[in-house]
C-alpha cells in the first residue's frame, strides 16, 4: 500500500503561484511514477503532469505547459506540483496519484494505482 498526502492548497489571487506537494508514505516511493490531477466539480477530472519513478521524465497537458512544473525529492518522499500565472479556470481539487506504469492509456483514462484525497486550489480574479 501507498498512501499520498497533498499538502500546499489554498486561496490565490490571479497571476499569483503556489507549490502543491505530495507525501508518500508505504511501499517504495521510488518505484511509482507520480502525476497531478485535478476536478471542478460537475467537470471530469483532468490529467495535469507526470514524472517517472527516477525523476528524469516529465510529461504535462497541454493547458499547463509552460506553466506548471513537476518535480520530485526521493529521499523525502515527496513529489511537488509548482503552478505559476495562475488563471481562475485553474479553480479545482488538485489530486496525487502513483502508478507503476507510464501508459498514456493508464493516465488519460484515471486508472492509478493510489490517489490522494486532494487539496483545494481557488484562483481569485
Amino acid at each position: 500500500q501507498v498512501q499520498l498526502v497533498e499538502f500546499g492548497g489554498g486561496l490565490v489571487q490571479a497571476g499569483g503561484s503556489l507549490r502543491l506537494s505530495c507525501a508518500a508514505s508505504g511501499r517504495t516511493f521510488s518505484s511509482y511514477h507520480m502525476g497531478w490531477f485535478r476536478q471542478d466539480p460537475g467537470k471530469q477530472r483532468e490529467f495535469l503532469a507526470a514524472i517517472s519513478s527516477n525523476g528524469y521524465g516529465t510529461y504535462y497537458a497541454d493547458s499547463v505547459k509552460g506553466r506548471f512544473t513537476i518535480s520530485r525529492d526521493i529521499p523525502k518522499n515527496t513529489a511537488y506540483l509548482q503552478m505559476n500565472s495562475l488563471k481562475p479556470e485553474d479553480t479545482a481539487v488538485y489530486y496525487c496519484a502513483a502508478d507503476r506504469s507510464l501508459s498514456p492509456t493508464r493516465w488519460l483514462k484515471f486508472d492509478m494505482d493510489y490517489w490522494g484525497k486532494g487539496t483545494l486550489v481557488t484562483v481569485s480574479s
